[in-house]
């Protein structure tokens, strides 16, 4: 198989890399950087001046010293001899290399330093930069973290990208699965050592990132059968498994054993928001949002502290069409923030050799390295804010805006009541004072919303009045769900300037909640989603009625796909991709297309996204994406892997394309998945 080429960064000083991974291993937090190989090298006949360089890898196996020291010795034969440097052949001779492989558990970074010929030191450096013995223990932990990595940085695309990193495949047999099942059943117990997603407050032995990479493998290669074996010897000492294997018992179609299993741990861990959830996802599936009510509240009684559950239940409540409630259970979230990722932080490289593999060439550029960046704040939100962000598209796909705006009028204290009720009493405590009477306010306009809550700027008494913490008490029936009540305002003796007609107009917040801070802005961010959506709309409907052709660039229409999408409007998403690839080539735009293609079975269309994308991948060092492969395995278990390699083939693509995509059906053969057998 050919594996990608090897990115080189120049260093300015020798070692500077090293150095700078060594002082940031003291705010590593979670899973760590990709790991780093430095280079010292010579020009036999030249001047025999050293050069560091470096790149950073994902996917090679780090379960000894030797198999580190190995993927070195290979580069010898990459970079050696004959190497076209900076579009010149030179030759180099590798006098040393270091590898360096962080172990998350431990905190340490795992490190060889390999010198030609022949001699291997291997050690491990902590936080504080100082050397330790690396034990048999430290390698079984530091093989599993970089499985784990493997998956978390597969995923390649410009606004993540590290530059000149390699990514392989960590896992491409059943030997090598066996070995990584068994260190996560070796070390499962301290997975929450590892941290979390961004979307979990709190990491726990069923929710780390450990699971989160289990699961992530048995869904990609649809080993279910591998996950199910490894989940139940594990269930034996720690029931809350269940709900891991219940999640890969319905993914493997056994949902009677599934709902077999979160019926009998149910009764003995009533309480378990993990199984609560499993079972109201599964409800919801089965199109009983109505049951699945009663699961999410359960889950949030038992874990009220965490995102996950609240947000569950709004997802709930927008399904059974109950927006208020939707909105007023979403102003509950706990929100966190967001933890980027371990990004290596290294110094400004001298120049960087970043060469092109030939065969992941095909017929157009493939090099989208400075593209534009998509402008709208949406596109920024990461963690709860982007998952809660979706919650509320979600209600204005369905509703639209005016009805949404009108719900949030229904439940929320508005500014206008606020600047009432001020004026009529006595505010004491902004964060709990409430109106009092049974009048609605008047819908808020679209145009209102030009700055949070409709005003330019806040008084120091309206910024406290945001800040206020918004709960709801989820019981076991609609009928019993309780809003809670704010403290009643004081009334000033002499209201000079209120009056009767004031006092019809105005609701005097008995059951209104204050609006979040953070989701008052994300109504910013979906009202200028919307307006720049319907600009954009306006203009292609005019230009359509005039038979004139929209003149746009290649990053606008990327920009206005990303942005129809987000909106749940697919038709419009497919269309902007579609002439955004008319005009150069976008990964985003094909993988926006990818998804399309596989759920109206267009084999052909798809095949072809796949092609192009496992070529982008290769052309920035990248073998490996567990999204294609699980594109991959589900087209060859519909379609047979014999028809699969034949439409591939009758691909008018150059063969060295092709050949790159039949590394991906070769590891469903491997693995033995569903409709490979030739």
């Amino acid at each position: 198989m050919v594996q990608p080429a090897v990115p080189e960064l120049v260093e300015v000083d020798l070692h500077e890399s090293l150095e700078a991974r060594t002082e940031s291993l003291l705010t590593l937090r979670q899973l760590g950087p990709p790991d780093l190989v430095h280079l010292i090298k010579v020009q036999p006949k030249g001047t025999h001046k050293e050069i560091g360089t470096y790149h950073h890898v994902t996917g090679i196996d780090a379960s000894s010293s030797a198999s580190l020291a190995a993927y070195i010795n290979t580069l010898t034969y990459s970079i050696g001899e004959n190497q076209v440097w900076f579009g010149k052949p030179q030759s180099w001779k590798i006098q040393a290399g270091t590898y360096c492989c962080y172990n998350a558990f431990s905190r340490v970074d795992m490190r060889v330093d390999v010198s030609f010929p022949g001699s291997v030191d291997a050690y491990a450096v902590d936080d504080r930069g100082e050397r330790r013995v690396a034990t048999e223990p430290l390698w079984l932990e530091t093989y599993l973290c970089s499985v784990l990595r493997a998956y978390a940085y597969a995923e390649d695309n410009v606004q993540t990208r590290i530059v000149g990193c390699r990514r392989f495949n960590p896992i491409v047999s059943t030997e090598s699965e066996h070995r990584f099942l068994d260190a996560a059943e070796r070390l499962f117990a301290k997975g929450w050592q590892l941290g979390s997603d961004p979307e979990v407050q709190v990491p726990n032995i069923v929710s780390n990132h450990l699971t989160t990479g289990i699961l992530k493998y048995i869904q990609t290669t649809g080993r279910f059968a591998s996950g199910v074996n490894l989940f139940e010897k594990l269930r034996i000492k720690y029931p809350e498994v269940a709900s891991l294997l219940a999640k890969v018992l319905i993914d493997a179609d056994e949902e009677v054993k599934a709902v077999q299993l979160l019926y009998e741990t149910i009764k003995v861990l009533p309480m378990d928001h993990a199984l609560l959830g499993v079972q109201a996802d599964f409800c919801q599936s089965k199109g009983r949002s109505d049951l699945a009510l009663e699961c999410a509240k359960r889950a949030v009684n038992s874990a009220p502290s965490e995102f996950t559950t609240w947000a569950k239940l709004a997802e709930i409540y927008i399904a059974l069409e109950q927006y208020e409630m939707a909105l007023l259970t979403l102003n509950s979230c706990p929100m966190f923030t967001y933890q980027e990722r371990d990004f290596p932080r290294m110094p400004q490289p001298a120049k960087m050799h970043l060469p092109i593999l030939p065969e992941s060439m095909i017929d157009e550029s493939l090099d989208e390295y400075d593209v534009k960046q998509d402008p709208l704040p949406a596109a920024s939100l990461k963690g709860t804010f982007a998952t809660a962000y979706r919650l509320l598209t979600e209600i204005v796909a369905q509703v639209g805006w005016d009805t949404l705006l009108k719900c949030r009028s229904n439940v929320f204290v508005m500014e206008e009541e606020y600047r009432h009720e001020k004026n009529a009493s006595t505010v004491t405590n902004a964060s709990t004072t409430a109106l009092r009477g049974n009048s609605s306010e008047a819908e808020r306009k679209p145009e209102d919303l030009e700055k949070p809550n409709g005003s330019p700027e806040k008084s120091n008494d309206e910024k406290e009045i945001t800040e206020g913490v918004a709960t709801i008490s989820i019981s076991e029936s609609d009928q019993d769900t309780i809003i809670e009540k704010p403290e009643q305002s004081k009334e000033t003796e002499n209201d000079e300037e209120g009056s009767e007609d004031d006092s019809k107009n105005y609701t005097q917040f008995q059951n209104k909640r204050l609006c979040e801070r953070w989701l008052d802005n994300l109504f910013m961010v979906l009202y200028e989603d919307l307006r720049i959506y319907t600009i954009w709309r306006g203009e292609i409907q005019k230009q359509k009625m005039k038979n004139l052709p929209v003149e746009k660039s290649a990053s606008d229409w990327e920009i206005h796909g990303e942005l129809a999408e987000r909106l749940h409007h697919v038709d419009e998403a497919i269309e902007a991709y579609r002439n955004c690839l008319n005009i150069r080539f976008s990964s985003k735009a094909f993988r926006g297309l990818l998804g399309a293609q596989e759920k109206a079975r267009d084999v052909r269309g798809a095949l072809n996204s796949i092609i192009r994308l496992t070529a982008w991948n290769y052309r920035w060092y990248s073998e490996f994406s567990p999204s294609l492969l699980n594109s991959v395995r589900r087209l060859i278990a519909e379609e047979g892997a014999i028809k699969f390699r034949s439409v591939v083939q009758s691909t008018n693509l150059p063969q060295s394309a092709l050949d790159l995509t039949h590394h991906y059906s070769e590891i469903c053969v491997a693995f033995r998945s569903s409709g490979s057998e030739m």
